[in-house]
């Protein structure tokens, strides 16, 4: 077995741990920066063409087969807006263009357009106040200490608010390790099947399936720790569904539980609590 590579801020990528096919773009997931890359001109393999350095500290993984290399960050590390990423941001304040949003308590306020938002003009814009919660991407993030964060609730191509970005309403906010985050968002984002195998985590797909019959849920991972979830479709059960899903998160967070046990605690919880099932 070769030894993990640990990459500490700035660090380089060497060249040998970048997949080399030339079929398909090189894919980078969160915690790298992409410095320079080959010229289309070049006859030189592809993996010596790019410059990739860490933007925080991790485990290097390469999946050579999907051509994409990515950090795998610690748990518990204190989350740097990376561009491209989704996150829970609170409304703290606003001005005549932006509204000024937490994403952690340790970062400066991220600006988020007040137009930013899917057919958005200045009449139709939505009316957000402090406290009000958004799903957003984190659109640009500048260089050096103290710069500013920019966020956006549409897709720059297209406009559409792609995903669920947008104001979160009514739900409730849980919070998790950054680690747990990145785990969920690489399961929501992956078919049932493969759950188990990218991130470990059987939690979604088993909540969906007992929660079906009181109208299912809601969810909206933030890569900066926060979890919302909606049962608003419960009815009378909306609360204490809402509240047990927020109880197996944390859960699984804390004690790393794998999928058997994960399965096992679904029910546990949902059994304690009296939801259908």
């Amino acid at each position: 077995m070769t030894t993990p590579l640990i990459l500490l801020p700035n660090d380089e990528v060497p060249s040998d741990h970048l997949p080399s096919t030339t079929s398909a773009p090189l894919r980078l997931g969160p915690g790298l920066r992409l410095l320079s890359q080959q010229s289309s001109t070049s006859s030189a393999p592809k993996s010596t063409g790019h410059v990739l350095t860490a933007t925080q500290a991790g485990i290097l993984s390469t999946d050579f087969k999907r051509n994409t290399v990515s950090l795998q960050t610690f748990p518990n590390h204190r989350y740097i807006p990376t561009q491209n990423d989704l996150v829970i941001a609170q409304i703290h304040h606003s001005s005549a263009d932006y509204f000024h949003c937490m994403i952690t308590p340790q970062a400066p306020h991220a600006l988020l357009g007040q137009l930013s938002f899917e057919g958005a003009t200045k009449k139709t814009r939505p009316m957000l106040k402090q406290g009000d919660l958004v799903y957003a991407r984190v659109l640009s993030v500048g260089l050096g200490a103290g710069a500013e964060v920019e966020l956006t609730c549409v897709n720059p191509a297209t406009g559409k608010a792609d995903g669920g970005l947008g104001p979160l309403t009514s739900g409730m906010v849980f919070d998790v390790s950054t680690g747990m985050a990145a785990r969920l968002l690489r399961a929501s984002s992956s078919s049932p099947e493969q759950q188990e195998a990218l991130a470990g985590l059987v939690v979604l797909d088993e909540l969906g399936k007992k929660l079906e019959s009181v109208g299912g849920f809601e969810i909206a991972v933030g890569r900066n720790g926060k979890i919302w979830v909606d049962c608003s479709n419960g009815g009378d059960s909306a609360v204490k569904a809402t509240v047990a899903i927020g109880r197996c998160l944390n859960t699984i967070d804390d004690n790393n539980l794998n999928p058997a046990d994960q399965r096992k605690l679904v029910s546990k919880i949902l059994r304690e609590m009296k939801i259908a099932s």
